[in-house]
């Protein structure tokens, strides 16, 4: 055998060696800057629980702006890193053109874009919805954040830091056997169910809901507090009604005994219905005897109502053009209308949340963690109560010099260790579950009862996240159903709703001012040096061979 037959030999043996390391090692390597696709150890757990197959079906094709090309491009290569780490995920792309009424149906509801190409403007729509199959279980995820942005820009950065969060939301929900439970807790004058229906549906396709009354505590309160202890959550509201002590001490043992708890409180008498039908009412002080429990917990609702000049809408009845009332959107100042923490996984990327007659937060010393979730804009005025709010009152020019109360307190999360607001008292009634104190516990907190109350039309409950009078849209319904996971999550999914990307996007206008530059740059200038090579070469091999 010759030496070149050897070398021939050595490189086919190398070659199959290499492909035979080829198939039995797989590495992907992630070389951006801010490791985007790089995936969390909590979003690794979720996927080693995908033990068949799962499809993931994205309408995100076709035709649509270049802004959200890089969407389609970001998302597409983040499923395929999904798929890279669990192969039984399968990826699939569908053109939504010819089945817009079907995924309308299932909740993917289209986007009106507004596209500026060579300085005119058009109009799109697109679906950006992924639809993921699990067995018989099916769930939809949105790929457009609700935040309020200043630009397609601005919408497209918040789109792909929210990718990770939103595909292992789902892909949890779905793929898990056993869900944690809600208590809806009732007997002291709480919303109604037809007034909660757009929050609370929205959570039962994750969690088991079911309503727990505490009017049992008068007949058998160690019962009672046994059975809410099997519950994970209770949610507390806008109750009307004042707490016994047998009651207060029930949610306070759920409390020390791990249950996590959202709380939507209205400390004043202010309604809403009672302002429009006579043109004004009396604001008082509701008496709710819950006072002392959260003052154990290191916070005070006060008896005061807050007026923000960066307020929402309501729609009032300014005339009449022949036999049609003419309506008129104005700004309520009693409506808050507030932003979100933005640093906080709870808050981050909503829309402003609309609240209603809202009061104010104190916080105290203690050794909880507060952190504070939704506050009003400095320009603010404190209203005491009992006062008269006249529906008039709207028409008044607002005088910047009486706005300076500040920015006002109306969401809070504690963390930590909490007290029993029992704790070297005497308790109204004995039980085996007294714990003086919680190790590691979580409770949200809000000023206001109608943060998850949703309108009535035509008998029928209406979205949470939109006014049916003035149609303006609100953060309500993500902020309270991201509240509820937090409180409920157990293993840091809710952190990745924290993730922050830098995504350079194209300067447009610079882009249209230098485009000749670039033009040049790009298409002129290889043309005139492949010119000047060519005539280069040419002269230089005639001087040669002539």
């Amino acid at each position: 055998m010759n030496k070149n037959t050897k070398n021939i030999v050595f490189l086919i043996i190398g070659l199959l060696v290499l492909n035979v390391i080829n198939q039995g090692f797989y590495k992907r390597f992630d070389l951006t800057a801010d490791k985007r696709y790089t995936l969390s150890k909590t979003t690794n757990l979720i996927l080693s629980s995908v033990d068949r197959p799962l499809f993931i079906t994205m309408y995100l094709e076709g035709d649509f702006p270049s802004e959200f090309k890089r969407l389609q491009v970001e998302t597409r290569q983040y499923l395929e890193e999904l798929s890279a780490e669990n192969p039984n995920i399968k990826i699939h792309f569908e053109n939504p053109d010819d089945q817009r009424e079907s995924l309308i149906k299932k909740g993917m509801m289209p986007s009106q874009l507004t596209v500026e190409e060579d300085g005119k403007l058009s109009e799109a729509i697109i679906f950006p919805w992924a639809e993921i199959n699990f067995g018989k279980k099916a769930t939809i995820v949105s790929l457009l954040p609700t935040a309020i942005v200043a630009s397609q820009e601005e919408q497209l950065q918040k789109a792909i830091e929210n990718l990770e969060y939103g595909f292992s939301n789902a892909i949890n929900s779905i793929i898990k056997t056993k869900n944690k439970r809600i208590a809806i807790i009732t007997g002291n004058g709480e919303l109604q169910d037809i007034y909660q229906y757009s929050f609370l549906s929205e959570v039962s396709k994750k969690y088991k809901l079911a309503k727990f009354t505490l009017d049992s505590v008068a007949t058998n309160p160690q019962q009672t507090l046994k059975d809410l202890t099997t519950f994970d959550l209770a949610i507390i509201a806008k109750p009307t009604q004042k707490f016994s002590e047998e009651e207060k001490l029930t949610l306070d043992q759920f409390i020390t005994n791990g249950g996590k708890t959202l709380w939507m409180l209205d400390n004043v008498q202010a309604d809403q219905d009672s302002l429009f039908n006579s043109g004004k009412m009396l604001a008082y002080p509701r008496g709710l005897n819950l006072t002392d429990l959260l003052f154990s917990y290191g916070i005070r609702l006060n008896t005061t109502l807050i007026k923000d000049l960066y307020a929402a809408k309501i729609a009032l009845a300014t005339g009449k053009v022949g036999n049609q009332t003419q309506f008129q959107n104005l700004d309520w100042f009693y409506h808050p209308l507030v932003g979100g923490n933005p640093n906080h996984a709870i808050t981050k990327n909503i829309a402003p949340v609309r609240l209603q007659f809202a009061n104010q937060i104190d916080t105290l010393k203690n050794n909880l963690k507060k952190t504070p979730l939704l506050m009003s804009s400095p320009l603010t005025q404190k209203v005491g109560t009992p006062a008269i709010i006249e529906l008039q009152s709207v028409a008044d020019e607002p005088q910047e010099k009486e706005y300076i109360s500040g920015n006002q307190l109306f969401a809070i999360l504690l963390e930590g260790a909490f007290n029993s607001g029992y704790k070297n008292r005497i308790k109204p009634f004995e039980t085996s579950l007294f714990r003086e104190s919680a190790i590691n516990n979580k409770m949200i907190v809000i000023a206001d009862g109608d943060v998850g109350k949703n309108q009535i039309l035509k008998g029928q409950p209406t979205d949470l996240s939109r006014d049916k009078w003035t149609n303006e849209q609100f953060g309500n319904k993500d902020f309270l159903l991201n509240a509820v996971d937090y409180l409920l999550d157990d293993s840091g999914l809710m952190a990745l709703r924290n993730k922050t990307l830098k995504i350079n996007m194209l300067d447009k206008q610079k882009a249209f001012k230098e485009r000749t530059f670039w033009q040049f740059l790009n298409i002129g200038l290889p043309f005139i040096f492949l010119f000047a090579f060519g005539i280069i070469f040419t002269y230089l091999r005639k001087r040669k061979y002539s």
